[in-house]
């Protein structure tokens, strides 16, 4: 019998939060930016969702992400992280999600070790960053070494679902010693088998775009002018749902 996995939802604000809550989700990953992978959120979005989370025990983890793009910092860009890693803990912060990768493409452990030492006790989730690391099992290995709590993985792939067989292995080789948690492209239709895999947990962002009409393009973004994205509830219980049929 395939155990159900903790849901974590990668919310972007406090109404998030809500959803998240109202659909009882274990913890959010909270994040600006996620049809960028996700960047840093502000300190005041951290410390509105934490008292949005507060009363019905839902945790709050902070993605820690200086820029778009790979995953290759330089130092200023890994002194940023660090402080924002303590400003979110300090903002009561449950947790954050990090991930630094060296010249090699392998994860930066000397990097990765300020990051987590800037977090003190609070939990250290390695992100996606895996996914894009020669040997996702062996950085699995190297982030258990660090002591990190979980790593969010696609399996290497694009989507969780066609990296099932590595997300396979990695529950295998975590043995219990650090959570694997499956993300990446999670909805109602792939997340039984998902589950099926034995990850600890679930990842998905249950996210619809909501489009403005009028005004002017803003940046590079690659859809119409004025489009956002927010939390669905109804995406959220579906995917709930699928894992309880």
């Amino acid at each position: 019998m395939t155990r159900t996995p903790a849901i974590e939802i990668a919310v972007q604000d406090p109404a998030g939060v809500r959803i998240a809550r109202a659909v009882g989700a274990a913890r959010v990953e909270l994040a600006q930016a996620l049809p960028l992978g996700g960047l840093t959120p502000s300190i005041a979005t951290v410390e509105l969702a934490v008292e949005t989370a507060r009363a019905d025990g839902l945790e709050v983890h902070v993605l820690i992400r200086p820029r778009a793009g790979g995953f290759r910092y330089d130092g200023d860009e890994i002194a940023l992280s660090e402080r924002d890693v303590r400003r979110a803990v300090d903002a009561g912060a449950h947790g954050v999600v990090i991930g630094a990768l060296d010249a090699d493409g392998r994860l930066d452990l000397d990097a990765m070790a300020r990051l987590r030492d800037a977090a003190g006790g609070a939990s250290v989730t390695l992100h996606r960053a895996i996914d894009v690391t020669p040997d996702p099992v062996a950085t699995l290995v190297a982030a258990r070494g660090l002591g990190l709590r979980r790593v969010l993985t696609s399996g290497g792939a694009s989507a969780a679902i066609d990296g099932i067989e590595t997300l396979r292995a990695l529950v295998v080789e975590a043995a219990g010693g650090i959570e694997v948690m499956a993300g990446s492209g999670v909805g109602a239709a792939n997340a039984a088998d998902l589950a099926a895999t034995g990850v600890d947990a679930l990842h998905f962002s249950a996210k619809r775009t909501v489009h403005e009409a009028g005004g002017v393009r803003m940046g590079a973004a690659a859809e119409g002018v004025g489009g956002y994205d927010v939390t669905d509830l109804a995406i959220a219980q579906s995917v709930l749902a699928a894992l309880t049929d």
